[in-house]
């Protein structure tokens, strides 16, 4: 049944990859990298899943697009759970499921021309003939900031923001109801990255309900763009709140060391900076009890022996401690 409010449910989703050693290949472990995350996304929203390299957030986003497969859980987008989409009910789904990768030049077909590639789109998934293809085309390229003159050139012939401007194209070009922009801008320039961020909230003005996950580990972007915000570590979801509660008020010791690593500008309280301990655990050997204690300025004996569950502390403000 449609959900009127939440256009993307995640429930209890878990990605595990196998560890294979010895001739015969057998599998030794598990590779946890997304080890049972709940979450729904609201119609129309920008949502923020940040949380340093390794701790799952690209993983769910891959899950959501099917380019994954999960070992268990259900992705629910409106009311459908599109991991038991097959073939033509898939491809009806992943015209409104589109994602713009971090490394835009190894998204872009290097052998193909920027007018090549989404003419194809047009003609091939959108049933157009090839003069309207050609017309969309220059609108997309209007739309993201470029000239139409730029149709001609090959990926190589572009700047990194450029190739971004190229992928944003690429992906609204099907016009989808769900975009996830996994690090889109982490690999540009800072004044690059910018352009980008205005350009994706002018494009969810543009298109109406458009929704965004937005994956990155910038805390500084993500308060920028996103209306709610959940903080991974490890394969889990630690905090979860809208944007303003949780930048002001972050409850989870893990999410307070992160923003204490923000830069402060001009006329912003000074934050106490806090330094972590140690490295991530891999994946493959998750720490017993909370997953973060090893690192934790505050973990006591309990925290080594029970896992917490994410609580509502309220108003929706969701944390993941057992000290909180």
């Amino acid at each position: 049944m449609k959900d009127e409010k939440n256009i993307l449910k995640i429930e209890d989703l878990k990605v595990y990859f196998p560890i294979k050693k010895g001739v015969l290949q057998k599998t030794v472990g598990h590779v946890k990298a997304v080890d049972g995350v709940t979450l729904n996304i609201r119609r129309g929203e920008t949502l923020g899943l940040v949380g340093e390299s390794g701790c799952g957030k690209t993983t769910i986003g891959r899950a959501i697009v099917r380019l994954n497969t999960p070992t268990s859980g259900r992705i629910l987008y409106d009311g459908q759970d599109i991991l038991s989409l097959k073939g033509d009910d898939l491809r009806k789904i992943r015209r409104k499921l589109q994602i713009i990768f971090q490394d835009p030049y190894s998204s872009l077909n290097p052998r193909h021309t920027v007018q090549n590639m989404i003419t194809e789109i047009l003609t091939v998934q959108m049933g157009m003939t090839p003069a309207q293809a050609e017309d969309r085309m220059e609108e997309l390229l209007d739309q993201v900031g470029l000239n139409k003159a730029y149709a001609l050139r090959y990926p190589h012939e572009f700047s990194g923001g450029q190739r971004q401007r190229v992928a944003i194209a690429k992906a609204i070009a099907l016009q989808p109801e769900f975009l996830v922009c996994d690090e889109a801008v982490s690999a540009l320039d800072v004044s690059i990255q910018s352009q980008i961020i205005n350009l994706l909230m002018d494009l969810k003005g543009e298109y109406g309900d458009m929704t965004y996950l937005f994956i990155s580990h910038a805390l500084n972007v993500v308060e920028h763009i996103s209306d709610r915000v959940a903080v991974m570590y490890l394969g889990k979801i630690m905090e979860f709140a809208d944007n303003e509660e949780l930048f002001s008020h972050a409850a989870h010791p893990y999410t307070q060391a992160l923003l204490s690593a923000i830069p402060i500008l001009s006329g912003r309280k000074a934050r106490e900076r806090i330094i972590l301990k140690g490295d991530v655990p891999g994946a493959a050997h998750i720490p017993s009890g909370c997953r973060f204690h090893t690192r934790c300025p505050y973990a006591t004996e309990e925290c080594m022996k029970k896992e917490p569950e994410l609580k509502d502390i309220g108003n929706g403000h969701l944390v993941a401690c057992l000290k909180v």
